[in-house]
């Protein structure tokens, strides 16, 4: 094998602390060559009930331990917490980093020789691989995979996307109690994360176009038997990985995340992606900045016609040949010749793909979009940027200039947008403070905020919509997130008042409060900074730390990596 097991140094001396480390052990049934210089391959689970999008994946580490075993490897798994996009309040993204540090410390601490990381939900896959980075030993991602098609009297919806209009739905009459009902049941009819092309399907798409999944894992929806083959292969190979010593950073180059950027804006991916390898590339050292996402990907043709941006979904996507397809068609645009976790490089495990269905993934020639990427805006009112997803936007809104209608926070918003004597039009432009990493805490997905039922009435289905929080992967519309500096922390958004008019203009990446400079500097004489928001625990060491979005919201702290050496033993 060469290099000598990472394991060995617990599993492999003869004296005390070689007896406890194996003695304890053996409670579990493990026979004497378990520990004989076989690579030890650590499987992270991000299982929970609480997690719905994941609930499967207990059964599916079994599968990866299978082929653990039949590559001659010892499976060990271990949970880590898990974030469930569903069911946690105030969102996910505050424990996003809190889960890498369980991560990163759980492989770091343990005798582990490799890693499997298991998948899902939205934020358990950039939690989990910001914590690998961390240790940079070799890993390989399963990802859970998306639902089988919602099905409601004869039509398709999408569970994710389909959310967004329900308070359309209720405000329309059409539809009673036991009709939503229904629909609540047919959304989410199988195991998996959201069958569109939202934040949990981004990234499990970036996983495998940064290399990181075996070829054509992220497309298997979660109930079809290919999804476990995958998962046992993928055991298989983690083995190899530790023989072969290749490290997440030596599949992890800047030109990996390039061709992630690419294939977000082909796919079109959530914006969530922008915030989440920003911050996987701050662990494993790549450069990377917010303008790259602009430079590299806003050009990029949409190729694949899915909810939110089109009207197919993820079961669709991998009838038609999935992302090895749209992989392919790219190949121009790539880095083909970068390695992957299986050992080949990114052009030769795609070279083959073949499309199934046009109307699903459309020709490189021949595109759903000419320009379909994250485009990054700049201007007096996000000093340090902001994005917005053009795919999912109405056109005829791109350039744009109406009255502030502003809310201070989003209890502000639920009291006020339904009033009748608020005093809002279509042409007006929703103004969200203070739903920023600092300012909810922790950057909910909220920037998607509902229209007025008065405007729902008329049948407006977008109005532009601004704010330092976040958007789902699954909502669509004319929504500037990510603003930088927040307004928590005192970023011009927090001098925006009701009345002042704003100027967006996509193509130009312009988004600019047109209230002069001498008033915005008697406005910021006289704003204070809210209360902080928590003065104890994790919630106390993120306010302090956390990093704005266009850093990728990590906290401070925990940017870079320690690598896997632990010098002390634990007697």
């Amino acid at each position: 094998m060469g290099k000598k097991l990472r394991s060995e140094s617990w599993f492999g001396s003869q004296d005390k602390m070689g007896f406890v480390h194996r003695s304890w052990l053996r409670n579990q049934g493990y026979p004497n060559d378990a520990f004989e210089g076989r690579p030890v391959i650590g499987i992270c689970n991000t299982w929970s009930e609480l997690t719905p999008c994941n609930g499967h994946l207990r059964e599916l580490a079994e599968f990866v331990k299978k082929g653990v075993l039949e590559a001659g490897g010892v499976p060990l798994e271990f949970p880590v917490m898990s974030l469930g996009e569903t069911i946690m309040r105030p969102t996910t993204m505050l424990f996003r980093n809190l889960v890498s540090m369980d991560v990163e410390e759980s492989i770091r601490a343990n005798p582990l020789d490799g890693v499997v990381l298991m998948t899902g939900c939205d934020k358990t896959t950039p939690s989990t691989l910001m914590g690998a980075c961390s240790v940079d030993l070799p890993t390989i991602v399963v990802p859970g995979g998306p639902m089988l098609n919602g099905r409601y009297r004869g039509s398709e919806i999408g569970s994710g996307s389909f959310n967004w209009i329900i308070k359309e739905k209720q405000n329309s009459g059409r539809f009673t109690g036991e009709d939503l009902t229904e629909m609540e049941i047919c959304a989410a009819r199988s195991i998996g994360h959201c069958n569109t092309m939202g934040t949990a399907s981004t990234m499990a798409a970036m996983v495998e176009a940064l290399g990181l999944t075996l070829p054509g894992a992220s497309s298997i929806p979660a109930a079809d038997s290919r999804k476990k083959v995958m998962a046992q292969l993928a055991g298989r190979r983690a083995v190899d990985m530790v023989r072969e010593n290749l490290v997440l950073s030596s599949v992890l180059t800047r030109e990996a995340f390039e061709n992630a950027i690419v294939v977000n804006a082909a796919v079109g991916g959530s914006t969530n992606q922008v915030i989440h390898l920003l911050a996987i590339a701050g662990r494993i050292g790549v450069p990377l900045e917010l303008d790259d996402f602009d430079r590299i990907g806003s050009k990029i043709p949409l190729l694949v016609n899915l909810l939110p941006s089109g009207k197919f979904l993820m079961e669709d996507f991998f009838y038609a040949g999935g992302l090895p397809v749209v992989l392919r068609e790219l190949g121009p645009l790539l880095h083909e010749n970068i390695i992957t976790v299986n050992g080949s490089t990114i052009g030769a495990n795609n070279a083959t793909a073949e499309c199934f269905n046009p109307e699903v993934i459309a020709p490189l020639s021949k595109p759903f979009q000419p320009e379909a990427g994250i485009a990054v805006l700049r201007g007096n009112l996000c000093e340090n940027g902001a994005v917005i997803k053009p795919a999912a936007a109405t056109p005829a809104l791109m350039k744009h200039r109406g009255r502030a209608v502003v809310f201070e926070n989003m209890e502000d918003y639920h009291a006020r947008i339904d009033l009748p004597e608020l005093d809002i039009d279509e042409y007006c432009v929703i103004v969200l403070k203070g739903v920023g990493p600092k300012g909810y805490p922790g950057m909910p997905e909220v920037g998607n905020v509902d229209l007025p039922k008065k405007l729902l009435n008329r049948e407006v289905k977008d109005m532009v919509r601004i704010s330092d929080g976040r958007m789902s992967g699954t909502a669509y519309g004319t929504v500037v997130l990510h603003i930088s500096p927040e307004s928590t922390v005192g970023g011009t958004l927090a001098l925006v008042q009701d009345g002042d008019m704003i100027e967006l203009d996509v193509e130009n990446r312009r988004l600019h409060l047109d209230v002069s400079d001498a008033e915005l500097q008697r406005r910021r004489a006289a704003w204070q900074a809210p209360e902080p928001l928590a003065a104890r625990g994790y919630v106390k060491i993120y306010l302090d730390h956390v990093e704005q979005a266009d850093k990728g919201a990590d906290l401070d702290i925990l940017v870079g990596n320690s690598g896997s050496t632990v010098s002390r033993d634990l007697h």
